[in-house]
């Protein structure tokens, strides 16, 4: 038995989408899930970690537009459709950027790019360019556009936007799950047993909330190493404690209710009337938490990324790509660390909007 009924939330629903700005953080969210699910699929550059560097080109403007020579790798790194789709597929190509090239009679020769007004000259056999005129010498060439320019590194920054959305979202999507998990189930035992049990978890609940958050991911990440899934769950760790606490309310007021004393005449057992009786009811409040503390979690990744103590290079994190970009910010190039910064602010935006929009759809004296 539940007081929350499927006209509920059919209601919510529709004052949701009456809500334009709440409908366009989902929008956003569900675009950004999107292009993190096929981002190696999407992105120009498609190699692991979109880490191809050429340095020659590095910190160039957006829009930027480069001629490079495609030199086959003689065995290439082979890996199935599975690995290419989740971490990227290694290059079958080198890559040497040239200013102009001319053919004199069996050889090429090109002047490869080292600055602006700055070349080498290189010679290169067509018969082993073209593997025994097996191909055109036109498709040795090859136009690559940096569409956001590229970073210090002369890595394209749209590609390792695109692939760092990634960690963003799994941070996020982690670290929820794990204050979810922690919060609803100390949460409501707290809250429907209360006495001892309750003085215990609030205890251990006053302990948490009044350790810093950055603080406690430090302690985490230096007992157990810097890492890919450390951070995540030293983030999820430090986020579950106002969880319990709007969970333990609710339960306090919730299980007072008529229905769940009746509940317990008809001889249900504790955990089927927590479970079946009183999460339902909660459901609300926990999604608007559950999206602010997403967006929390996104920050927090982006912070200990940018000071050294998240994701780690050459994965591409969009704090990290601050960090390494952030000395730019007082030349004529303050884009290369300002775009990462912006499609975090627009993430962040979009789940703020998201959590303020079930806020009011989920609020039953909404009309």
């Amino acid at each position: 038995m539940s007081i929350v009924t499927t006209g509920f939330w059919n209601n919510s629903w529709k004052r949701f989408k009456k809500n334009k700005s709440a409908l366009m953080g989902f929008i956003l969210i569900v675009l950004i899930i999107f292009i993190a699910l096929f981002a190696y699929v999407i992105a120009p550059d498609n190699t692991p970690n979109a880490d191809m560097q050429t340095i020659e080109i590095q910190a160039k403007a957006p829009g930027y537009k480069q001629w490079f020579l495609k030199l086959e790798i003689k065995k290439p790194v082979v890996s199935s459709f599975y690995s290419s789709f989740i971490n990227g597929k290694p290059s079958k190509f080198i890559y040497i950027p040239i200013s102009s090239y001319k053919i004199d009679k069996d050889v090429l020769l090109i002047n490869k790019y080292i600055d602006d007004g700055v070349t080498e000259e290189q010679r290169y056999s067509i018969n082993e360019l073209t593997n025994h005129y097996s191909k055109k010498i036109n498709d040795c060439f090859i136009l690559k556009t940096y569409w956001l320019g590229t970073d210090h590194l002369g890595r394209d920054i749209l590609s390792r936007l695109i692939i760092g959305s990634r960690i963003s979202l799994l941070v996020g999507l982690i670290a929820v799950l794990i204050s979810l998990i922690l919060g609803i189930g100390l949460g409501s035992i707290a809250g429907y047993f209360q006495g001892k049990i309750d003085a215990c978890i609030m205890w251990l609940i006053t302990v948490t909330w009044s350790i810093p958050t950055l603080l406690l991911v430090f302690a985490f990440t230096v007992a157990t190493g810097k890492g890919f899934w450390q951070i995540f769950i030293a983030v999820g760790l430090t986020m579950w404690v106002n969880i319990a606490r709007m969970v333990r309310a609710q339960v306090i007021e919730i299980k007072k209710l008529e229905y769940i004393e009746s509940a317990k005449v008809m001889g249900f057992s504790n955990s089927r009337i927590i479970i079946k009786h009183i999460l339902p009811n909660i459901m609300g409040p926990l999604m608007v938490l559950a999206a602010a503390n997403f967006a929390s979690a996104i920050l927090i990744e982006a912070g200990l990324s940018f000071l050294g103590m998240g994701v780690q290079a050459p994965q591409p994190s969009w704090g990290l790509m601050i960090k390494e970009n952030y000395t730019f910010i007082i030349t004529n190039k303050a884009y290369l660390a300002l775009t990462p910064g912006l499609a975090m602010m627009t993430l962040v935006l979009a789940f703020n909007l998201l959590g303020n929009g079930l806020r009011d759809a989920l609020d039953i004296r909404s009309t």
